[in-house]
């Protein structure tokens, strides 16, 4: 609506686009499970429709002025009513505000990117489970209430907040010399080399004291500096990092590879056109190294694809499955 005002209506596509894109991304695709009911039987949540019925018909009226056609299917559908375009412009008081809510969701939000992007860089594959992951820094106890969000989303066993940071990370000062270099002349070489050794002090009013000098809050930035790069990721605020367990024990290899399998089968059942619904038995070819810890989590799987019963076959060391509609 402000940008709308000011006409600037770029500004006010990549509203429409970020929101896109945390709803299908985040609340969609986590809420499955309450669309779809227990084991995808049909029966969900009404909560879960309720809110996504309300977001869809408050959001086709936002972004009706710049895409007229879609958002009148997409009302029509969801309504049977009037045009979109015949509706009254949404107001903020319509809807409950949590700010508080919004920011944990920010910061679970982000922490899963970070964690995410620790995975590729060590090269382990998402449906690997992990044993743990920290969030250390400031309010990271206030978490607790979306932590399990975080655990689904990067495929981790247990999420672990505290305040403390401890030696995961150190403040580093960045000091700007576009500003300082005009203002301090040669001294700005002095500034920096302070600030490479860590010597500086942080005085009132957000003030860095540094080779005798007085740095203002627009003259510098602050950031955390993981000691372990390879684990840990700092938080765009500054004041957070996210840190990985990355040790793979066999009991996680052999839970990844009843995932792997889990994908397989999923796979199989989409390329044999089956109902979302339809309950299948399934053979599995395959003699992967550790097969017991594997059929460890045989329940695990059956509930995942919808099957009463996995017989285990010999076979190569990739899985190869047959699908038997019950």
């Amino acid at each position: 609506t402000s940008a709308l005002d000011a006409y600037d209506l770029p500004g006010a596509a990549s509203e429409i686009q970020a929101f896109i894109d945390a709803l299908n991304n985040w609340y969609i695709r986590r809420s499955r499970d309450r669309f779809w009911g227990p084991e995808g039987g049909g029966q969900g949540d009404p909560d879960a429709y309720d809110t996504l019925y309300t977001v869809l018909t408050t959001f086709t009226r936002v972004a009706a002025p710049f895409l007229p056609m879609i958002m009148e299917d997409i009302y029509g559908g969801l309504t049977g009513g009037d045009s979109v375009h015949l509706q009254s412009w949404p107001e903020p008081n319509e809807l409950p505000e949590d700010p508080d809510l919004v920011s944990r969701m920010d910061q679970i939000r982000e922490a899963a990117s970070m964690a995410l992007r620790l995975r590729e860089d060590a090269g382990l594959r998402v449906r690997l489970p992990l044993s743990s992951v920290t969030i250390a820094g400031k309010d990271a106890s206030d978490l607790t209430e979306v932590a399990e969000l975080l655990a689904e989303e990067i495929n981790v066993h247990d999420v672990i907040l505290t305040e403390d940071i401890g030696e995961l990370a150190n403040l580093s000062l960045r000091p700007n010399g576009n500003i300082l270099g005009p203002r301090l002349g040669g001294d700005v070489q002095k500034v920096f080399a302070a600030a490479k050794r860590g010597d500086w002090v942080l005085i009132a009013e957000e003030q860095i004291e540094i080779a005798g000098h007085i740095l203002s809050l627009d003259e510098y930035e602050l950031a955390l500096e993981p000691n372990d790069p390879v684990s840990t990721a700092s938080l765009r605020s500054n004041e957070s990092v996210v840190v990985l367990d990355l040790e793979i024990t066999p009991a996680l290899e052999a839970e990844g590879a009843a995932r792997d399998l889990i994908r397989t089968i999923q796979q199989a059942r989409k390329d044999a056109d089956l109902e979302v619904t339809d309950r299948i038995e399934v053979e599995v070819s395959w003699s992967p190294a550790d097969v017991e810890g594997i059929k460890a989590h045989e329940a695990v799987i059956m509930a995942a694809v919808l099957a009463h019963r996995i017989s285990w076959l010999p076979g190569k060391p990739q899985p190869e499955v047959k699908l038997i509609v019950s």
